[in-house]
């Protein structure tokens, strides 16, 4: 008589693991480090036994396992920065539960292969896609990639961002000057003092913008007979003063 003996298999060293917590109901915060050891390397002695190539991710976690019993059982303890005690089991409990969690979403994942694998596929996909790349012009080559092919997208990437690196932009700067805020700003000066010359405004704003600005904020104001000009000492200066209500008139004026 032949007797055949068989052995649960299991996906890796953690799937085995999580089997011995879950049958024995243990805590998995707190594993009993000297019953999972034993009861992983007795496993790993029967696969040895039955001549069963044992894979090298089980011979490391069990190695693993020992050293973490061999930690336990030293009187001296590791701390933190803080001085708390370090638990040589919190990391494989870290990564136990990691493995927990994305097997648990495993049964949902077959059912939703196994329900995509039932429908029909779509049978015009491929001249969907030919008519699609035709559209945008770009060659049709999603049937048969090659690294050739591939070089040539990149060619054609690195041509397409050098024509972009070279072409004129423009930059478009806003100024804070309105005509408005510096008819303002001369019609409160001359209001004050009477008189004010134009020489004392480009000090004020010596930029090129600010002083367009208010040259055309005088012209405007001249035009609408708010103010009136007089000839100042001195090259290309001038005095603005208070319109008394006529038409201002510039006799003189010479501005280079």
């Amino acid at each position: 008589m032949s007797f055949e003996i068989k052995l649960p298999l299991f996906e890796g060293p953690f799937d085995l693991l999580l089997f011995f917590i879950e049958r024995d109901e243990l805590d998995i915060h707190d594993i009993p480090i000297f019953q999972i050891t034993n009861e992983f390397i007795g496993y790993i002695r029967q696969l040895e036994q039955l001549n069963i190539e044992v894979a090298s991710d089980f011979i490391l976690t069990a190695a693993t396992l020992m050293r973490i019993k061999a930690k336990m059982l030293l009187p001296r303890t590791e701390k933190d920065e803080e001085g708390n005690e370090i638990d040589p089991r919190q990391e494989l409990v870290q990564h136990l539960l990691e493995y927990k969690k994305y097997k648990s979403v495993l049964g949902d994942l077959a059912a939703m292969e196994e329900t995509r694998l039932a429908q029909e596929s779509r049978g015009n996909l491929a001249g969907e896609v030919e008519q699609i790349a035709k559209s945008n012009h770009f060659e049709y080559e999603l049937q048969d990639l090659s690294l050739y092919k591939l070089m040539r997208v990149l060619e054609k990437v690195m041509n397409r961002y050098e024509e972009e690196q070279s072409r004129p932009k423009h930059t478009i700067i806003t100024y804070p000057y309105t005509l408005e805020e510096q008819r303002d700003y001369i019609m409160q000066k001359i209001q004050q003092r009477k008189k004010m010359a134009f020489s004392e405004i480009i000090s004020a704003f010596p930029d090129k913008i600010g002083m367009i600005f208010n040259f055309l904020a005088i012209l405007d104001m001249l035009q609408l007979n708010l103010i009136g000009v007089e000839i100042g000492e001195g090259f290309n200066d001038f005095i603005i003063t208070v319109s008394e209500g006529e038409t201002a008139q510039v006799t003189q004026l010479i501005l280079n």
